[in-house]
């Protein structure tokens, strides 16, 4: 029967490989781990649930330090780099350098394709030396509002067709939140006749060659 020490020794070689006791690779942070687990309380560890940990580390934590995103993949059993991956793509977290503090707001300027051609890398350095001290600049993937280029992210709040001036109005008046549409929820599309073309096909109205000749004359691509 080993002791509790060869014990925890031979789970982690099980692991992490044969001879290994530590996976290879950055380590938690242990201060960093407990705070996660903390925050994560009781509920699954499942990958599937990564970009939800995520968003409530950001809104806890006010960034994602790579001490907490080493610490959340070694808790999801994920690799640093599946994590930091997910967490870099989306605009609106922030990943920071070791031992930078939070900013006290961020706002991030897109630079995909149609906001580069309106201008986005110039309307960023504007806002660099415009902004106070406090405030961080950053490029951002795109923000899905390409229609509205250039778009410039104030927090959580969206300036569309963005300037210097309606990015300076939008800080000064604090607005940092998102701007919710007016929109149709699930009950009022569904009384509306929303899915209704899915629950046919369900049923199988029409059949597959009818869907598959309809798609195919459509014209549509991708």
């Amino acid at each position: 029967m080993p002791e509790p020490g060869e014990a925890r020794t031979m789970e982690r070689r099980s692991r992490f490989g044969k001879g290994r006791a530590f996976p290879k690779g950055r380590q938690s942070d242990p201060g960093a781990l407990a705070r996660v687990r903390a925050l994560l309380g009781d509920r699954p560890r499942r990958p599937d649930l990564l970009l939800e940990y995520l968003h409530d580390i950001q809104d806890t934590m006010r960034g994602l330090s790579m001490a907490y995103l080493t610490a959340l993949a070694d808790e999801l059993r994920l690799s640093l780099a599946e994590v930091y991956e997910v967490a870099t793509f989306y605009a609106h977290f922030d990943v920071l350098p070791d031992g930078e503090e939070p900013p006290v707001l961020t706002v991030r300027v897109c630079d995909s394709l149609p906001c580069a051609l309106a201008g986005a890398e110039g309307l960023a350095d504007a806002l660099r030396g415009a902004l106070i001290p406090s405030m961080r600049v950053v490029t951002a993937p795109c923000m899905g509002r390409c229609d509205c280029a250039p778009t410039v992210e104030v927090g959580h709040h969206h300036v569309d067709r963005a300037t210097p001036a309606a990015v300076q109005n939008a800080v000064t008046q604090g607005r940092t939140e998102p701007d919710m549409p007016a929109y149709v929820d699930y009950d009022a599309y569904h009384a509306a006749g929303g899915y209704r073309l899915l629950q046919d096909c369900r049923a199988g109205r029409p059949d597959a060659d009818a869907i598959v000749a309809t798609l195919e004359s459509s014209g549509m691509r991708g």
